[in-house]
Parts: structure tokens; C-alpha cells; sequence
């Protein structure tokens, strides 16, 4: 049996030449990998075209690592941060501030209504002690795309700082430093650049990483510590991820050769399409109006017949060699299949034709409701 294809917002389906890269071991202080740690991060900076005044902090672990370790470090102690709320990844980054000691203010949106920069602006304009907002790109609990360059100019204009949560959308959907503010900006390995999950980085602005010190409750997660042994040894503070960051080099590589955000966001909107029309086809309802809809989670009602169940639905998907994702709504049934990852249109299509088949074998026939 072949390895199934990953239709999910990372860990997802990686090429063969990424997943080759990962057949060598590296030594932590061996100049290659200390050499290919340094190219990384510079082009990870380059791709969101912030060479001027940010720079590149890897961090070992999944992206909440680093949403954690950004918000820890750069936000200071007695900050006051407004998260406008419009799925589970910005619940959680309201739960990390609250774990971490920092005052949360939540505006609350619905999770069909993408942020507003106007009620941004108004919350803003009403409490002086809010000193950030923290603000995800693309909240892939429903697959919504949040209006990231009105906001950061709404920020911008109050004088307050911005962290964006662009862990689904860096890389695939633009994003420009020159014209649009933020302290810091996280992303991660595994989504997609599409390598391996394991690391997370933040591109923060240098002087407010310099100004950082004293920060953070953590040494593990202290981005100015890691970014000054970087700077001053050209090495990881601990243990590196080796291997995950010799595939992020092949990953980006392949990035770079395949034609970089313009060519990465084309393949996922043509999928995006092929996935939205082939499922709508077949009878079943998206959660979002195409207006709102990201190029990289597509999140799809359950169908109210009673024959479906997603544990016995999954497992017939993943049998003809699809792997799909469970909803993250908490008052509405559905589940969610990803666009991003090494694939393309044509394998969307046999991805929904797996879909008919597993739903047809299961005896579901109500596939919306009327």
C-alpha cells in the first residue's frame, strides 16, 4: 500500500527530494549545518521582504511553540493585548497570554465573520493600556482569511503593536514588510514552505527583540537569547531539529525554483477550486461563502444523514489513500479537507472521488441539509 496523501493543514503530503533531505545526519556545530541554519533564516526573512528591520528566530517544536515563545518575548510584562476572536487558533493564542501572565482582551466575531477593522480600531480608540494586538492570517479552524494589511494599518495608526499568527498562510498568501507593520510575524516548518513539521520561526523587528530582555518567564523560550547565541556563535542554543531543518532547506529550495509565493499561491487556489467544486457536485455545503475562503483548509458541513459517522468516514477516505481532518467548530458538524501540501489539482479529484465512494459505501444519501 502506497503512503496515503495528507489532506490536512500540516503535518501534509512533502515531496520525495524534501523527504530525501532528511537521509543525512548533521552535527550541531558542524559549519555546514550552522551554514544552512544561517540561508534558511535568510530567506525566510526575504520571502515577507523584511531584510530592512527583522530578523529570523528559528525555535525547536510545532508553531504553537513559537506563537508561545513571540508572544513571551516580545510583548512585555504588564502588557495589555486585544485578540479579536474568530476561531479555535485565536482562542488559543488567548489562552497562551493568559497562561504566560499577560492581560487578554478578546473582541469577539463569529466564526463565518473575518475580523474588522473597524471594531479593531474602535476597541483600540476606547483603551489606551492595550499595547498589541494579536491577530491570526488565516484561522484555519474554519479555513477564513482574516483581512491582515486593514488591520495592520488600523494598529499602525494607534500606535500599537502588532503579532501575527501567520502559521497557514506564510509563504502561500502575500505578505509585505515594507508596507505593512508587525513586531513579529510566526510561521512554521510543516505547512506552506511544505516541509517538515518540528520547527517554528518568528521574523521580529530587531529593536524590539533587542529591547526584549527580561521578558519572558522561560529559557527554552527566550527569542532574544536564541537570536544573540545565533548571532554570536552561528549555533542553536540546544539540541537542533537537524533533520527538519534539511528539509526546510530542500523545501525552500524547491519554493524558490517553482517560482515562489506567486506560483505556491496559484497551485493551492487552483486546488481550492477543483476541491469546492468537485464536493459542492456531489451535494455537499461548504461552511464559508467563497468570499472569505482561504486558499488552504476548506471547512464542509457533515451531512445529516443518519448512515454518516466521521470515525467510519475517515477510515474509508483514508483507505482509498486520503487523509482528511475533523471540524474544530464547536456548534456546527463538519469536517475539513486542506489544499496545501506537494499535490495538485488532479489530485483533488481522485481525493473527491474517494470522498463519493466512502460516502456512497456507507450508505449516506442526505447529503445536505434542505
Amino acid at each position: 500500500m502506497t503512503d496515503p496523501i495528507l489532506l490536512t493543514p500540516g503535518p501534509l503530503t512533502t515531496s520525495t527530494q524534501t523527504r530525501s533531505a532528511m537521509l543525512v545526519d548533521w552535527g550541531s556545530w558542524d559549519r555546514a549545518f550552522n551554514d544552512m541554519t544561517a540561508s534558511v533564516c535568510r530567506d525566510l526573512v526575504a520571502i515577507v521582504n523584511a531584510q530592512a528591520d527583522h530578523v529570523c528566530v528559528p525555535l525547536q517544536g510545532s508553531g504553537t511553540f513559537a506563537v508561545e515563545a513571540a508572544l513571551g518575548t516580545l510583548v512585555p510584562r504588564g502588557a495589555k493585548v486585544l485578540v479579536p476572536d474568530n476561531g479555535s487558533y485565536c482562542k488559543r493564542m488567548v489562552r497562551i497570554l493568559r497562561y504566560i501572565g499577560r492581560e487578554a482582551v478578546v473582541l469577539p466575531h463569529g466564526e463565518q465573520e473575518p475580523a474588522d477593522p473597524a471594531r479593531i480600531d474602535a476597541a483600540l480608540a476606547a483603551d489606551s493600556a492595550i499595547t498589541h494586538v494579536a491577530q491570526v492570517h488565516c484561522e484555519t479552524g474554519t479555513g477564513i482569511l482574516n483581512p491582515l494589511a486593514q488591520i495592520a494599518a488600523v494598529v499602525a495608526g494607534r500606535g500599537r503593536g502588532l503579532v501575527i499568527d501567520a502559521m497557514s498562510s506564510y509563504g502561500a498568501i502575500p505578505i509585505d514588510a515594507r508596507s505593512l507593520r508587525f513586531d513579529a510575524l510566526i510561521a512554521a516548518s510543516g505547512k506552506c514552505l511544505e516541509g517538515v513539521p518540528g520547527m517554528g520561526f518568528i521574523i521580529a523587528r530587531q529593536k524590539t527583540l533587542e529591547a526584549s530582555a527580561g521578558n519572558t518567564y522561560s529559557l527554552a523560550m527566550d527569542l532574544l537569547d536564541q537570536w544573540q547565541y545565533m548571532q554570536k556563535t552561528g549555533q542553536w542554543r540546544f539540541t537542533p531539529p537537524t533533520h527538519v531543518l534539511a528539509a526546510l532547506r530542500a523545501a525552500i529550495d524547491q519554493y524558490q525554483a517553482q517560482g515562489g509565493l506567486p506560483a505556491r499561491l496559484a497551485r493551492y487556489t487552483e486546488n481550492c477550486r477543483a476541491l469546492v467544486a468537485g464536493m459542492r457536485a456531489l451535494g455537499l455545503r461548504t461552511f464559508l461563502p467563497d468570499a472569505l475562503q482561504a486558499p488552504i483548509i476548506v471547512t464542509f458541513h457533515s451531512p445529516p444523514d443518519p448512515s454518516y459517522d466521521f470515525t467510519e468516514f475517515y477510515r474509508q477516505v483514508r483507505e482509498r489513500g486520503f487523509v482528511l481532518y475533523p471540524g474544530k467548530l464547536t456548534a456546527v458538524d463538519t469536517f475539513r479537507v486542506g489544499c496545501i501540501g506537494a499535490i495538485d489539482a488532479g489530485t483533488i479529484r481522485k481525493a473527491v472521488a474517494a470522498v463519493a465512494d466512502s460516502l456512497r459505501d456507507m450508505g449516506v444519501r442526505r447529503l445536505a441539509h434542505e
